[in-house]
């Protein structure tokens, strides 16, 4: 099974250490889980952003005052 070697700082390993025993899990299978977590949390990301882009109509409609600043007209009345 390929394997891999990584180079950690004292500090750094120390602190991976401790986000392992958080997760009552060895270092070796907390190491393993986060790139697989990453990409969950990326998909997560990616689809939470269309959801968001495909309902903003929606949402502006509904809440007219909540545009963010930058999205608002120069001289409009600051809330």
């Amino acid at each position: 099974m390929p394997s891999l070697n990584i180079t950690f700082t004292e500090e750094e390993l120390e602190e991976v250490r401790a986000a392992a025993a958080a997760e009552g899990k060895s270092l070796k299978q907390y190491v393993h889980d986060l790139p697989l977590r990453e990409r969950q949390r990326l998909q997560f990301v990616r689809v939470a952003v269309a959801w968001g882009e495909r309902h903003r109509d929606e949402f502006d409609e509904a809440f007219p005052d909540e545009v963010p600043p930058a999205d608002r007209h120069q001289g409009a009345a600051a809330a």
